[in-house]
């Protein structure tokens, strides 16, 4: 087991060459350990390299809404009347902390994505 910290584009290329060919070793093995070592540095590298940012929440909301076969409607026990909703999800109207709340507890959307500005 020979694994090194990532530090540019060709040690990540090289990482993942490794990492593809003890894609399938058995764990507790010397492959399956240095398999296990090695996603964790090639995880921490893409942290650090390629983030992902958070949605905007009106994105969360509807791609939540999406998964759970909702429509515009159903977020009136929410956030309000049927127009506030319109205002809310054409980024017209901000939500409020209540909002967020109730979005929070019956969407399970984290309150981290929709307090954000849009």
């Amino acid at each position: 087991m020979n694994i090194k910290p990532i530090r540019n584009e060709a040690d990540y290329k090289k990482a993942l060459e490794r990492l593809e060919i003890l894609f399938d070793a058995t764990m507790g093995t010397e492959e399956g350990d240095e398999l296990e070592i090695l996603a964790i540095v090639i995880d921490n590298y893409e942290k650090e390299n390629f983030p992902i940012g958070m949605p905007d929440p009106i994105s969360a909301i509807n791609f939540r809404m999406e998964q759970m076969g909702l429509k515009q409607k159903d977020l009136v026990e929410m956030i309000g009347f049927k127009s506030r909703v319109s205002e809310i999800m054409n980024k017209k109207r901000k939500l409020t902390l209540e909002m967020i709340r109730n979005l929070n507890t019956t969407l399970h959307i984290p309150t981290d994505v929709l307090i954000q500005d849009y």
